[in-house]
């Protein structure tokens, strides 16, 4: 039996972006979504609160301007609370002893646990992100890969575009590939853009510089660190982000943690 050939349409040139709208095009968005997507039977109790705002399956989404006030701000502060949900995740356990980093994908791919659905769980991980599969989530040593997030610093500051910060990575990383250190736009969730168009420090780039002992510093800021330009991703002031650590093929040092990675920390 031949496999099924990969099919690419081509987008041309309309826009698109994987950046949800916020207020009224948010509510227009979601029930276009739902109206042309089949409503799987995890989703039956959310489509049962969508039903009084007017967004249901086979109706059309027609809200009176009183209903388009109260769904603008409920917009505001949905997000307000996705955000909440997703930078502190309250359900996940810190990665190592004493730092703010938790694994990212705090969901399985069925998005279910034994007794309850991962209601939290699913809603951090996918307004950060899109796709998740079992490869990303890989508890085998040298298969897949594991993806960290911190939003904080070590003194439990949020990381912000105005301070330089430093992450130091030890020596011999537990990836069997290669691992990078991802800086992201906290307001779109995606990879930071800046002057240098450089959004990631990867031990994939030979011009990173090491330290000694072979541990690397990250640099993570609006000004350079002498010497160390290959080692830093530029920031904006006044603009949030956050990091995703990423390992490729992870090693048994990860999941026994023996291995140990700290948090950012503010420099001059």
């Amino acid at each position: 039996m031949n496999p099924p050939k990969e099919q690419v349409v081509p987008a041309g040139n309309a826009k698109w972006s994987q950046t949800p709208p916020t207020g009224m095009a948010y509510w227009e968005t979601l029930a276009n979504a739902l109206a042309n997507e089949p409503v799987q039977e995890r989703d039956r109790f959310i489509m049962a609160m969508l039903k009084p705002l007017g967004i249901e399956k086979g109706k059309p989404f027609h809200p009176t301007a009183r209903q388009q006030k109260i769904l603008t701000d409920a917009a505001q502060m949905g997000e307000l609370m996705a955000k909440a949900n997703t930078y502190t995740k309250r359900f996940e356990d810190t990665c190592w002893p004493g730092a703010h980093w938790k694994d990212v994908l705090a969901v399985n791919t069925t998005q279910r646990e034994a007794n309850f659905e991962q209601l939290d769980e699913r809603a951090s991980y996918f307004y950060e992100a899109v796709a998740i599969s079992e490869a990303m989530r890989s508890t085998t040593p040298g298969f897949g890969q594991r993806y960290m997030g911190v939003y904080q610093d070590k003194d439990g500051g949020w990381l912000t575009g105005g301070n330089n910060y430093r992450l130091h990575v030890p020596a011999n990383p537990p990836a069997k590939q290669f691992w990078s250190v991802t800086v992201y736009d906290e307001k779109n969730r995606q990879m930071l853009i800046n002057e240098t168009k450089r959004m990631d420090v990867s031990s994939r780039n030979p011009d990173v510089v090491k330290n000694a002992d072979g541990s690397t510093d990250v640099y993570v800021g609006p000004t350079a660190p002498k010497g160390f330009e290959n080692n830093w991703v530029q920031t904006k002031p006044g603009e949030g982000w956050f990091v995703l650590f990423r390992f490729y093929g992870p090693t048994e040092q990860l999941f026994d943690k023996s291995w140990v990675l700290g948090d950012f920390e503010k420099v001059k």
